[in-house]
């Protein structure tokens, strides 16, 4: 099994755990906690059920408690209560994927200047990431050709590739892809010098 692949697995594993424990005794309280994802919001929902009796948990630390005869009853935690209840569970999880974006000059694999510091924070994100990995997507704009679009994407991520490389990341760690103009990050008409969409994606998993 891959190093993503048992990590996604273990991730899962641990957002399930407090569910799985309202299959337990049901004289026992249990309780169950909605978990905020990288950037402090809420990445889903968590339906919390026993019996007939439901609840939905949709914010950031919501959490369900069953009573002794097993109904659930809504509240809602806090970051410092959940640390300190389950600091030693959460120091085992694996960090959330994280993404980074690099811009280019028109028609070139050229790094736009005001991007360049990105890739010094994609370095330290790294190093801070035990068993983490990279990969790097190239983007273009619309305007040309699919063909000329799809070259000009794998130009573009093979040049973050080797900067990323010529900073000290081993090149095992780096995978390289390529889109062209397919998935633009900004809907344009067709033929539209849209400089949001001449990017590289760099995603640290």
């Amino acid at each position: 099994m891959s190093a993503p692949v048992f990590r996604w697995l273990l991730r899962g594993l641990l957002a399930l755990l407090a569910v799985l424990a309202l299959q337990g005794c049901a004289s026992r309280p249990e309780r169950v906690i909605l978990l905020p994802g990288s950037e402090g919001h809420a990445t889903g929902a968590l339906l919390v059920q026993r019996g007939t009796d439901s609840l939905r948990l949709a914010q950031p630390y919501a959490q369900a408690q069953t009573s002794a005869q097993g109904t659930p009853q809504a509240s809602v935690s806090d970051a410092a209560t959940v640390q300190r209840d389950f600091g030693s569970l959460l120091a085992i999880t694996p960090p959330f994927p994280r993404s980074f974006i690099v811009t280019f000059l028109p028609n070139s694999n050229t790094l736009t200047p005001a991007t360049l510091p990105v890739l010094k924070q994609v370095r330290e994100a790294l190093d801070a990431q035990p068993a983490g990995e990279l990969v790097v997507i190239g983007h273009t704009d619309n305007v040309g050709t699919a063909e000329l679009n799809d070259r000009l994407s794998l130009d573009r991520a093979q040049k973050v590739a080797d900067l990323l490389a010529g900073m000290g990341v081993a090149r095992e760690l780096i995978s390289v892809q390529a889109r062209g103009m397919r998935e633009p990050l900004v809907e344009v008409p067709p033929q539209t010098d849209e400089p949001r969409n001449r990017r590289v994606e760099i995603k640290l998993r």
